[in-house]
Protein backbone atom coordinates (compact mmCIF):
# COMPACT_ATOMS: atom_id res chain seq x y z
CA UNK A 1 0.00 0.00 0.00
CA UNK A 2 3.00 2.14 -0.23
CA UNK A 3 1.89 4.44 -3.13
CA UNK A 4 3.99 7.69 -2.14
CA UNK A 5 6.95 5.17 -1.91
CA UNK A 6 8.02 5.93 1.72
CA UNK A 7 11.16 4.63 2.89
CA UNK A 8 11.39 1.53 5.22
CA UNK A 9 12.68 3.77 7.71
CA UNK A 10 9.83 5.94 7.63
CA UNK A 11 7.74 2.88 7.07
CA UNK A 12 8.54 1.75 10.54
CA UNK A 13 8.34 5.01 12.41
CA UNK A 14 4.17 5.13 11.24
CA UNK A 15 3.61 1.58 12.43
CA UNK A 16 5.31 2.61 15.80
CA UNK A 17 3.28 6.19 15.71
CA UNK A 18 -0.33 4.82 14.59
CA UNK A 19 0.21 1.94 17.47
CA UNK A 20 0.94 4.60 20.34
CA UNK A 21 -2.04 7.13 19.02
CA UNK A 22 -5.18 5.01 20.31
CA UNK A 23 -6.03 5.78 23.44
CA UNK A 24 -5.77 9.61 22.13
CA UNK A 25 -7.79 8.59 18.67
CA UNK A 26 -10.18 7.21 20.88
CA UNK A 27 -11.04 9.68 23.11
CA UNK A 28 -11.06 11.70 19.71
CA UNK A 29 -13.96 9.58 18.95
CA UNK A 30 -16.01 9.94 21.50
CA UNK A 31 -15.86 13.77 21.93
CA UNK A 32 -16.46 14.05 18.00
CA UNK A 33 -19.80 12.09 18.15
CA UNK A 34 -21.54 13.70 21.12
CA UNK A 35 -20.68 16.81 18.70
CA UNK A 36 -22.18 15.17 15.92
CA UNK A 37 -25.43 14.85 17.50
CA UNK A 38 -25.35 17.69 18.70
CA UNK A 39 -25.52 19.09 15.79
CA UNK A 40 -27.77 16.50 14.34
CA UNK A 41 -29.93 17.35 17.07
CA UNK A 42 -29.90 21.30 16.21
CA UNK A 43 -30.86 20.13 12.41
CA UNK A 44 -33.76 18.43 13.37
CA UNK A 45 -35.05 20.87 16.11
CA UNK A 46 -34.84 23.88 13.69
CA UNK A 47 -36.43 21.96 11.40
CA UNK A 48 -34.14 21.98 8.14
CA UNK A 49 -35.67 20.88 4.56
CA UNK A 50 -34.81 21.36 1.00
CA UNK A 51 -36.23 24.50 0.61
CA UNK A 52 -33.47 25.79 3.09
CA UNK A 53 -30.94 24.62 0.52
CA UNK A 54 -31.70 27.07 -2.33
CA UNK A 55 -30.57 30.14 -4.04
CA UNK A 56 -31.44 33.72 -3.53
CA UNK A 57 -30.28 36.74 -4.87
CA UNK A 58 -30.54 41.45 -5.02
CA UNK A 59 -31.52 41.59 -1.55
CA UNK A 60 -32.09 38.76 -0.04
CA UNK A 61 -35.19 39.69 1.90
CA UNK A 62 -36.58 36.33 3.31
CA UNK A 63 -34.64 34.14 2.52
CA UNK A 64 -35.51 30.75 4.54
CA UNK A 65 -32.61 29.16 4.23
CA UNK A 66 -30.44 31.78 5.85
CA UNK A 67 -32.13 32.58 8.68
CA UNK A 68 -32.75 29.02 9.53
CA UNK A 69 -28.99 28.50 9.31
CA UNK A 70 -28.44 31.41 11.68
CA UNK A 71 -30.79 29.43 14.07
CA UNK A 72 -29.10 26.23 13.72
CA UNK A 73 -25.57 27.55 14.69
CA UNK A 74 -27.46 29.53 17.57
CA UNK A 75 -28.51 26.36 18.84
CA UNK A 76 -25.66 24.03 18.30
CA UNK A 77 -23.69 26.69 20.23
CA UNK A 78 -26.02 26.96 22.67
CA UNK A 79 -26.17 30.57 22.05
CA UNK A 80 -29.30 32.84 21.65
CA UNK A 81 -28.08 34.01 18.15
CA UNK A 82 -25.95 34.09 15.45
CA UNK A 83 -24.69 34.99 12.29
CA UNK A 84 -23.47 32.85 9.90
CA UNK A 85 -22.56 34.33 6.56
CA UNK A 86 -20.56 33.52 3.06
CA UNK A 87 -19.81 36.99 2.76
CA UNK A 88 -17.59 37.38 5.55
CA UNK A 89 -13.98 37.59 4.28
CA UNK A 90 -11.63 35.84 6.45
CA UNK A 91 -11.52 35.18 9.86
CA UNK A 92 -10.57 38.47 10.67
CA UNK A 93 -12.88 40.17 8.56
CA UNK A 94 -15.44 38.51 11.17
CA UNK A 95 -14.08 39.38 13.93
CA UNK A 96 -13.60 42.97 12.75
CA UNK A 97 -17.11 43.26 12.20
CA UNK A 98 -18.02 41.92 15.88
CA UNK A 99 -15.52 44.76 17.45
CA UNK A 100 -17.12 47.65 15.32
CA UNK A 101 -20.18 45.91 16.00
CA UNK A 102 -20.01 46.59 19.57
CA UNK A 103 -17.63 48.79 20.58
CA UNK A 104 -18.08 52.91 19.87
CA UNK A 105 -16.04 55.84 20.31
CA UNK A 106 -14.47 56.26 23.94
CA UNK A 107 -14.99 52.70 24.61
CA UNK A 108 -12.06 50.45 25.49
CA UNK A 109 -11.20 47.12 25.14
CA UNK A 110 -8.92 45.11 27.20
CA UNK A 111 -7.12 41.84 25.55
CA UNK A 112 -6.88 39.15 28.32
CA UNK A 113 -4.37 36.93 26.67
CA UNK A 114 -0.99 39.00 25.45
CA UNK A 115 -0.84 40.22 22.29
CA UNK A 116 -3.18 38.85 19.68
CA UNK A 117 -2.99 37.31 16.10
CA UNK A 118 -0.48 39.17 14.14
CA UNK A 119 -3.99 39.74 11.41
CA UNK A 120 -6.25 41.40 13.59
CA UNK A 121 -3.64 43.81 15.34
CA UNK A 122 -4.62 46.39 13.08
CA UNK A 123 -7.77 45.70 13.42
CA UNK A 124 -7.35 46.88 16.73
CA UNK A 125 -5.19 49.69 15.72
CA UNK A 126 -1.97 48.48 17.80
CA UNK A 127 0.35 49.84 15.25
CA UNK A 128 -0.79 53.07 15.67
CA UNK A 129 -1.26 53.48 11.58
CA UNK A 130 -4.39 55.93 10.60
CA UNK A 131 -5.88 53.07 8.13
CA UNK A 132 -9.64 52.83 9.73
CA UNK A 133 -8.61 50.71 13.06
CA UNK A 134 -10.30 50.97 16.07
CA UNK A 135 -7.90 53.36 17.51
CA UNK A 136 -8.76 55.65 14.65
CA UNK A 137 -12.58 55.62 15.63
CA UNK A 138 -11.19 56.68 19.26
CA UNK A 139 -11.44 53.39 20.82
CA UNK A 140 -8.78 52.56 23.72
CA UNK A 141 -6.82 49.72 23.93
CA UNK A 142 -5.35 47.88 26.54
CA UNK A 143 -3.58 44.13 27.07
CA UNK A 144 -2.98 42.09 29.48
CA UNK A 145 0.56 39.89 29.31
CA UNK A 146 0.47 36.20 30.22
CA UNK A 147 2.09 34.82 32.97
CA UNK A 148 5.77 33.24 33.17
CA UNK A 149 4.17 29.84 32.29
CA UNK A 150 2.13 31.23 29.74
CA UNK A 151 -1.16 31.25 31.00
CA UNK A 152 -3.34 34.46 31.37
CA UNK A 153 -2.71 36.46 34.54
CA UNK A 154 -6.07 36.27 36.50
CA UNK A 155 -5.18 38.53 39.29
CA UNK A 156 -3.76 41.27 36.78
CA UNK A 157 -7.18 40.66 34.73
CA UNK A 158 -9.27 41.66 38.10
CA UNK A 159 -6.79 44.51 39.21
CA UNK A 160 -6.84 46.20 35.60
CA UNK A 161 -10.90 45.92 35.80
CA UNK A 162 -10.98 47.59 38.77
CA UNK A 163 -8.60 50.70 37.66
CA UNK A 164 -10.72 51.13 34.62
CA UNK A 165 -13.94 51.06 32.69
CA UNK A 166 -13.83 48.22 29.64
CA UNK A 167 -16.42 48.00 27.33
CA UNK A 168 -14.86 44.56 26.15
CA UNK A 169 -12.95 41.77 27.28
CA UNK A 170 -11.23 40.49 24.42
CA UNK A 171 -9.97 36.00 24.62
CA UNK A 172 -7.98 34.56 21.80
CA UNK A 173 -8.18 31.11 22.22
CA UNK A 174 -5.56 29.77 20.06
CA UNK A 175 -2.10 30.52 20.19
CA UNK A 176 -1.40 32.22 17.06
CA UNK A 177 2.33 32.49 16.22
CA UNK A 178 3.18 31.92 20.21
CA UNK A 179 4.19 28.87 22.35
CA UNK A 180 1.79 29.57 24.66
CA UNK A 181 -1.08 26.92 25.27
CA UNK A 182 -4.62 27.34 23.52
CA UNK A 183 -7.47 27.96 25.87
CA UNK A 184 -9.90 25.04 27.28
CA UNK A 185 -13.52 26.55 27.15
CA UNK A 186 -12.97 25.55 30.93
CA UNK A 187 -10.02 27.82 31.30
CA UNK A 188 -12.40 30.65 29.04
CA UNK A 189 -15.48 29.71 31.81
CA UNK A 190 -13.21 31.33 34.81
CA UNK A 191 -11.83 34.10 32.87
CA UNK A 192 -15.38 34.92 31.94
CA UNK A 193 -16.07 34.27 35.98
CA UNK A 194 -13.40 36.59 36.71
CA UNK A 195 -14.36 39.65 34.24
CA UNK A 196 -18.23 39.27 35.52
CA UNK A 197 -17.10 39.61 39.06
CA UNK A 198 -15.22 42.49 38.45
CA UNK A 199 -17.27 43.96 35.67
CA UNK A 200 -20.56 42.81 34.94
CA UNK A 201 -21.52 44.76 32.19
CA UNK A 202 -18.36 44.03 30.15
CA UNK A 203 -18.96 42.11 26.96
CA UNK A 204 -16.73 39.32 26.73
CA UNK A 205 -15.69 38.28 23.11
CA UNK A 206 -13.73 34.84 22.42
CA UNK A 207 -11.97 34.29 19.56
CA UNK A 208 -12.62 31.05 18.89
CA UNK A 209 -10.93 29.98 16.12
CA UNK A 210 -9.38 26.69 15.37
CA UNK A 211 -11.13 25.58 18.34
CA UNK A 212 -14.51 24.89 17.14
CA UNK A 213 -16.08 21.41 18.00
CA UNK A 214 -12.71 19.92 19.39
CA UNK A 215 -14.48 19.76 23.42
CA UNK A 216 -17.82 18.87 23.84
CA UNK A 217 -19.04 22.29 25.27
CA UNK A 218 -18.59 26.37 23.47
CA UNK A 219 -17.38 29.56 24.94
CA UNK A 220 -20.89 30.82 24.68
CA UNK A 221 -22.22 28.35 26.87
CA UNK A 222 -19.27 29.35 29.88
CA UNK A 223 -20.39 32.99 30.32
CA UNK A 224 -18.63 34.09 26.63
CA UNK A 225 -21.41 36.87 25.22
CA UNK A 226 -19.92 36.82 22.00
CA UNK A 227 -17.37 34.54 20.02
CA UNK A 228 -16.73 34.44 16.23
CA UNK A 229 -14.37 32.54 13.72
CA UNK A 230 -13.82 31.32 10.03
CA UNK A 231 -15.84 28.86 8.12
CA UNK A 232 -12.32 28.02 6.36
CA UNK A 233 -11.83 26.39 9.35
CA UNK A 234 -13.27 23.99 11.84
CA UNK A 235 -17.13 24.89 11.54
CA UNK A 236 -16.91 24.58 7.91
CA UNK A 237 -16.25 20.93 7.51
CA UNK A 238 -13.87 21.91 4.57
CA UNK A 239 -17.33 22.05 2.48
CA UNK A 240 -17.68 26.08 2.99
CA UNK A 241 -15.64 27.51 0.14
CA UNK A 242 -15.19 30.90 2.47
CA UNK A 243 -17.08 33.14 5.25
CA UNK A 244 -17.84 33.18 9.26
CA UNK A 245 -19.91 33.15 12.30
CA UNK A 246 -20.58 34.89 15.17
CA UNK A 247 -22.54 33.86 17.86
CA UNK A 248 -23.79 34.79 21.06
CA UNK A 249 -26.07 36.85 23.28
CA UNK A 250 -29.08 37.97 20.70
CA UNK A 251 -28.49 42.21 21.56
CA UNK A 252 -24.75 41.85 20.58
CA UNK A 253 -25.85 40.04 17.50
CA UNK A 254 -28.27 42.27 16.38
CA UNK A 255 -25.48 45.20 16.82
CA UNK A 256 -23.47 42.90 15.03
CA UNK A 257 -25.71 42.83 12.32
CA UNK A 258 -26.08 46.38 11.97
CA UNK A 259 -22.26 46.47 11.53
CA UNK A 260 -22.20 43.83 9.08
CA UNK A 261 -24.82 45.67 6.89
CA UNK A 262 -26.04 48.85 7.27
CA UNK A 263 -26.85 50.85 10.38
CA UNK A 264 -31.19 50.11 10.44
CA UNK A 265 -31.18 47.20 7.94
CA UNK A 266 -29.14 44.47 9.85
CA UNK A 267 -29.70 40.67 8.90
CA UNK A 268 -32.70 41.55 7.02
CA UNK A 269 -30.65 41.48 3.47
CA UNK A 270 -28.01 39.70 2.11
CA UNK A 271 -28.75 37.33 -0.68
CA UNK A 272 -27.04 33.78 -0.52
CA UNK A 273 -26.49 33.35 -4.15
CA UNK A 274 -26.84 29.41 -3.63
CA UNK A 275 -24.16 28.93 -0.84
CA UNK A 276 -26.58 27.54 1.87
CA UNK A 277 -26.32 24.12 0.67
CA UNK A 278 -22.42 24.10 1.16
CA UNK A 279 -22.67 26.00 4.35
CA UNK A 280 -25.17 23.49 5.46
CA UNK A 281 -23.69 20.43 4.55
CA UNK A 282 -20.06 22.38 5.91
CA UNK A 283 -21.53 23.20 9.67
CA UNK A 284 -23.09 19.23 9.43
CA UNK A 285 -19.50 17.76 8.25
CA UNK A 286 -17.49 19.97 10.93
CA UNK A 287 -17.58 17.34 14.28
CA UNK A 288 -16.60 14.49 11.55
CA UNK A 289 -14.13 16.57 10.11
CA UNK A 290 -12.27 18.10 13.16
CA UNK A 291 -11.89 14.99 15.13
CA UNK A 292 -10.13 13.85 11.49
CA UNK A 293 -7.90 16.93 11.75
CA UNK A 294 -7.53 16.31 16.00
CA UNK A 295 -5.87 12.84 14.69
CA UNK A 296 -3.97 14.03 12.45
CA UNK A 297 -2.21 16.72 14.98
CA UNK A 298 -2.17 13.87 17.78
CA UNK A 299 -0.14 11.68 14.87
CA UNK A 300 2.38 13.79 14.02
CA UNK A 301 3.01 14.63 17.68
CA UNK A 302 3.43 11.19 18.01
CA UNK A 303 5.43 11.06 15.11
CA UNK A 304 7.92 14.10 15.64
CA UNK A 305 8.48 13.20 19.20
CA UNK A 306 9.78 10.12 18.40
CA UNK A 307 12.11 11.74 15.94
CA UNK A 308 13.18 13.94 18.98
CA UNK A 309 12.08 17.06 18.03
CA UNK A 310 9.36 19.25 21.06
CA UNK A 311 6.13 19.00 20.23
CA UNK A 312 3.06 21.18 21.56
CA UNK A 313 0.59 19.56 22.42
CA UNK A 314 1.91 16.29 23.31
CA UNK A 315 0.27 12.89 21.65
CA UNK A 316 -1.79 12.15 25.25
CA UNK A 317 -2.20 15.81 26.20
CA UNK A 318 -5.73 17.37 26.44
CA UNK A 319 -6.82 19.53 23.19
CA UNK A 320 -8.06 22.68 22.86
CA UNK A 321 -7.85 23.56 19.17
CA UNK A 322 -6.40 21.38 16.13
CA UNK A 323 -3.26 23.17 16.05
CA UNK A 324 -0.22 21.19 16.99
CA UNK A 325 3.43 22.76 17.07
CA UNK A 326 6.84 21.15 16.20
CA UNK A 327 9.80 23.00 16.88
CA UNK A 328 12.10 22.21 14.48
CA UNK A 329 14.79 24.03 15.38
CA UNK A 330 16.70 25.79 12.40
CA UNK A 331 15.15 27.89 8.92
CA UNK A 332 16.26 24.74 6.66
CA UNK A 333 14.34 21.70 8.76
CA UNK A 334 11.25 23.87 8.28
CA UNK A 335 11.28 24.72 5.12
CA UNK A 336 12.39 20.96 4.85
CA UNK A 337 8.87 20.35 6.37
CA UNK A 338 6.72 22.80 4.33
CA UNK A 339 7.53 21.32 0.99
CA UNK A 340 7.55 17.79 2.16
CA UNK A 341 3.86 18.50 3.41
CA UNK A 342 3.09 20.46 0.38
CA UNK A 343 4.55 17.06 -2.18
CA UNK A 344 1.95 15.22 0.15
CA UNK A 345 -0.86 16.95 -0.75
CA UNK A 346 -3.90 16.46 -3.46
CA UNK A 347 -3.95 19.76 -4.66
CA UNK A 348 -0.50 21.63 -6.01
CA UNK A 349 1.81 18.90 -4.49
CA UNK A 350 4.63 19.78 -7.46
CA UNK A 351 4.59 23.97 -5.69
CA UNK A 352 7.89 24.67 -3.85
CA UNK A 353 6.69 26.77 -0.59
CA UNK A 354 9.11 29.56 0.02
CA UNK A 355 9.25 32.22 2.56
CA UNK A 356 8.18 35.46 1.36
CA UNK A 357 6.70 39.10 3.08
CA UNK A 358 3.14 38.86 3.70
CA UNK A 359 0.65 41.27 4.43
CA UNK A 360 0.29 41.34 8.41
CA UNK A 361 3.18 39.90 9.43
CA UNK A 362 6.21 41.04 10.82
CA UNK A 363 8.32 38.17 9.06
CA UNK A 364 8.54 36.07 6.72
CA UNK A 365 6.27 33.76 6.60
CA UNK A 366 6.34 30.04 4.66
CA UNK A 367 3.15 28.23 3.74
CA UNK A 368 1.88 24.85 2.54
CA UNK A 369 -1.39 24.41 2.07
CA UNK A 370 -2.41 21.74 -1.28
CA UNK A 371 -6.27 22.71 -0.05
CA UNK A 372 -9.19 23.00 -2.19
CA UNK A 373 -10.14 26.09 -0.92
CA UNK A 374 -7.29 28.12 -0.56
CA UNK A 375 -6.17 29.24 2.82
CA UNK A 376 -8.68 26.91 4.30
CA UNK A 377 -6.98 25.31 7.55
CA UNK A 378 -9.26 22.91 7.97
CA UNK A 379 -7.61 20.92 5.68
CA UNK A 380 -3.67 19.79 5.90
CA UNK A 381 -1.82 22.85 6.01
CA UNK A 382 1.68 24.17 8.33
CA UNK A 383 2.59 27.96 8.23
CA UNK A 384 5.28 29.43 9.80
CA UNK A 385 6.84 33.14 10.57
CA UNK A 386 10.89 32.47 10.01
CA UNK A 387 11.96 33.28 13.53
CA UNK A 388 13.61 31.79 16.08
CA UNK A 389 12.71 28.73 17.56
CA UNK A 390 11.52 27.82 14.09
CA UNK A 391 8.70 25.96 15.03
CA UNK A 392 6.13 25.49 12.42
CA UNK A 393 1.88 25.03 12.76
CA UNK A 394 0.40 22.67 11.42
CA UNK A 395 -2.92 21.87 11.25
CA UNK A 396 -6.26 20.38 9.74
CA UNK A 397 -6.73 16.89 7.94
CA UNK A 398 -10.01 16.66 5.60
CA UNK A 399 -9.34 12.69 6.16
CA UNK A 400 -7.12 10.91 8.89
CA UNK A 401 -5.52 8.74 6.38
CA UNK A 402 -4.73 11.12 3.76
CA UNK A 403 -3.29 13.51 6.23
CA UNK A 404 -1.41 10.93 7.88
CA UNK A 405 0.34 10.48 4.50
CA UNK A 406 0.88 14.67 4.14
CA UNK A 407 2.92 13.86 7.71
CA UNK A 408 4.77 11.10 6.55
CA UNK A 409 5.61 13.06 3.16
CA UNK A 410 7.00 16.04 5.42
CA UNK A 411 9.51 13.30 7.69
CA UNK A 412 10.45 11.43 4.45
CA UNK A 413 11.93 14.81 3.03
CA UNK A 414 13.43 16.04 5.98
CA UNK A 415 15.18 12.75 5.61
CA UNK A 416 15.99 13.54 2.29
CA UNK A 417 17.64 16.34 2.83
CA UNK A 418 19.76 15.06 5.81
CA UNK A 419 18.14 16.71 8.29
CA UNK A 420 16.57 13.60 10.20
CA UNK A 421 19.06 10.10 10.19
CA UNK A 422 17.82 6.98 11.15
CA UNK A 423 20.57 4.59 13.16
CA UNK A 424 22.21 2.04 11.00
Amino acid sequence: MNFLKFSDSIGALDRKATENCKTAFSNIEEISEYNQQKVLSAFTECGVGEMHLGVSTGYGYGDPGRDTLDRVVATAFGAEDALIRHSFASGTHTLSVALFGILRPGDSVLVLTGRPYDTITGVFGIEGKPDGSLKDFGIGYDQVELTPEGVPDTEAIAARLKEKTYKMAYIQRSRGYSLRKSLSVNEIKALCETVKKVSPETVIMVDNCYGEFVEVTEPTEVGADLMAGSLIKNPGGGIAPCGGYIAGKSKYIQMCAHRMTCAGVGREVGATLGHNRELFMGFFAAPHTVGEALKTAVYAAELFSLLGYEVSPMTNEPRADIIEIIKLKNKNALISFCRGLQAGSPIDSSAVPTPAPMPGYTDEVIMAAGAFTGGASIELSADAPLREPFAVYMQGGLNFYSAKAGVLSAAERMLKDGIIKFKE
